[in-house]
């Protein structure tokens, strides 16, 4: 179990400067770039575009793919920024790896309008998890991603959408990472129930190994609750997606549930992560720029 302290401080500040330096230092061709692209989701009537941005190492790749899905802040998902986790983004890049970071359909610019699935956790998560596939299907055709070596990986509402997209059968995809997923409605009565139920559904459909990252003083699901939602789906997880563990961080700055976004948490997550990627037979090492 992993604590925070002034020392973690100090080391993802370290980490940080580091990867800043890195990019100003290089030549420009050998520099990492983003581009911004709108995404096509076909539907039954319409089409609409989703709103992703792409991070990729330098070089012609192909390179494994990591997907990372954001989470919901308050209010119109309309109004809500566009993610970047630019420095979160960059510990993958730096190691090979393209990024990609679709806002789901309603959020920031994409198009159509947020389907939230009411009280039903469940639904609201399988129907995120089609703006996944979306991506994915986009990201895969271009010649620089390499689309036998996926993970996807979700932050809070995003977390639940990848965990929901884990019931999906998509090639190429390894693993996924569950950074304190879920979805919180405190207006729907048992809310707490619907979601443990829906993470148990999802479990008995879970087609990949999973990492669980969770912390005692989440605001929006403290302990125990994380346990609970992850026992529930561990209990119905068969095959591969069996292959499941939980992380708990402890206390974490003021709210664990940050710890995905904040820079101070990379030196808590990253171990984990790097551990779960070399268990799917997926390098983690830094590479050297050209190599």
């Amino acid at each position: 179990m992993f604590r925070s302290a002034l020392a973690l401080r100090v080391m993802a500040r370290a980490l940080a400067g580091a990867a800043m330096f890195a990019l100003v230092a290089l030549p420009a061709a050998a520099q990492p770039s983003e581009a911004l692209v709108m995404v096509p989701k076909a539907g039954a009537v319409f089409t609409v575009e989703l709103e992703t941005t792409i991070f990729r190492p330098a070089g012609e790749g192909p390179f494994p793919l990591v997907v990372i899905n954001h989470g919901k802040a308050p209010g119109r998902p309309a109004f809500q920024r566009r993610a970047r986790f630019t420095a979160q983004s960059m510990e993958f890049v730096r190691r090979g790896y393209v990024v990609a970071l679709p806002m789901r359909q309603g959020f920031s610019r994409s198009g159509g309008a947020y389907i939230g699935g009411g009280c039903n956790v469940e639904s609201n998560g399988l129907v995120q998890a089609e703006d996944v596939v979306a991506t994915l299907d986009y990201l895969v055709q271009l010649p620089y991603v390499d689309k036998s070596r996926i993970v996807v990986i979700g932050q809070s509402h995003g977390g639940l959408t990848t965990m929901a997209f884990a019931t999906v059968p998509y090639p190429g995809v390894r693993g996924v990472v569950n950074f304190a997923g879920g979805l919180r409605d405190a207006s729907c009565v048992g809310w707490e129930r619907n979601l443990i139920e829906a993470f148990a559904d999802y479990g008995k459909k879970a087609r990949y190994p999973s990492l669980w990252i969770y912390g005692d003083n989440d605001s929006y699901w403290p302990r125990p609750m994380p346990a609970r939602m992850f026992g529930a789906y561990r209990d119905h997880a068969r095959g591969p997606a069996a292959q499941t563990r939980f992380v708990d961080v402890g206390v974490f700055e003021g709210d664990s549930h940050s710890l995905f976004s904040s820079p101070n948490g990379m030196p808590v997550w990253l171990p984990e992560v790097s551990a779960f990627f070399r268990s799917l037979d997926l390098p983690f090492d830094p590479v050297e720029p050209g190599s």
